[in-house]
């Protein structure tokens, strides 16, 4: 049975108690969007991503990975031939580079191996800290708690991050608000849940279930003004 939805007005910690059961609910399962076999093709695939869907980097790497799914293989390549694979992704060939860099450096400085540190990892090419947090909580189960775009819109409109934040205080917040346990799951059952219910134009805050039952006083606002 999905969890009451809290009293009215509520706090950001009684909103974030309930949207994470009711997000439990929803999505029991959460499988990585990004096609990987590897920490290595995680952290290119999640490179790759940047300003692009997750759909059209699924359709670009098994090309790219065919020919090169670890650091050895990639640096065989040329950038143009990177390129080649990933340039529908978008910001090519500026990720082609990055993804040939990586690689020698994954090499030179830590036998070939992902590391698993958000310092090792944010000091390589092309991986910032959202990078690298996806690839520490996705390839290993460090708890880390990614902030994408669907995050970010989010949690502006669940009231759990002021409104016109930037997304390193949108993760302070919503690290402060929610079990570090759950972060991982988390914050994929919120970019599942954005992307199928509360778009960016098709809910504003006032269509999708879950911000119906949290914010009804906004939902009747909003009937009020169109009137």
């Amino acid at each position: 049975m999905d969890p009451s939805p809290p009293p009215h007005p509520s706090t950001p910690a009684q909103r974030a108690a309930w949207i994470d059961a009711r997000l439990a609910a929803l999505y029991p399962a959460t499988p990585v969007p990004l096609d990987h076999t590897s920490p290595y093709t995680l952290l290119v695939a999640v490179l790759l991503s940047a300003q692009c869907t997750d759909k059209r980097v699924n359709l670009q790497t098994p090309g790219l990975f065919a020919r090169a799914d670890t650091p050895e293989k990639m640096v065989s390549l040329s950038v143009a031939e990177i390129n080649a694979h990933v340039r529908p992704c978008g910001l090519a060939p500026r990720k082609a580079e990055a993804i040939r860099r990586l690689s020698e450096l994954l090499l030179e400085n830590h036998g070939g191996a992902v590391p698993q540190t958000f310092a090792e990892l944010e000091a390589l090419p092309g991986v910032g800290h959202k990078t690298a947090s996806v690839v520490m909580a996705q390839a290993f189960g460090v708890p880390a708690f990614p902030v994408d775009t669907h995050i970010h819109r989010l949690a502006q409109r669940w009231k759990l991050t002021p409104l016109g934040t930037n997304v390193e205080r949108t993760e302070r917040d919503l690290k402060r608000l929610f079990p570090e346990t759950h972060w991982n799951a988390l914050h994929l059952r919120i970019i599942f849940y954005g992307r199928e219910h509360c778009t960016a134009r098709g809910c504003e805050g006032t269509v999708c279930p879950l911000c119906r039952e949290l914010f009804p006083a906004r939902r009747r606002a909003v009937r009020i003004q169109k009137a």
